[in-house]
């Protein structure tokens, strides 16, 4: 029952996880499907394979904000 209003009117999606400043998580309100943006940019079923890529993606980005902090500690960075 909640797959018919997300093939009617399209899924209704929240960001799950932030992995990098361009690629995130979402998953969907109603059915629970998760997904995730590409290498292109598009949205993508989340796999196991996509997954791992993003785990992966993460730590790289994580390190190199934490040695980019380290070396210029009084540089203001701006999240949105």
């Amino acid at each position: 029952m909640k797959n018919i209003h997300c093939k009617m009117f399209g899924h209704d999606f929240n960001i799950s996880r932030h992995i990098t400043f361009y690629v995130k998580e979402y998953t969907c309100k109603n059915c629970k499907k998760e997904f995730t943006t590409n290498s292109t940019g598009t949205l993508t079923e989340l796999t196991p394979k996509y997954r791992e890529i993003n785990a992966v993606l993460e730590n790289i980005h994580k390190k190199r904000l934490r040695k980019r902090r380290k070396l210029n500690p009084d540089l203001l960075v701006f999240r949105h």
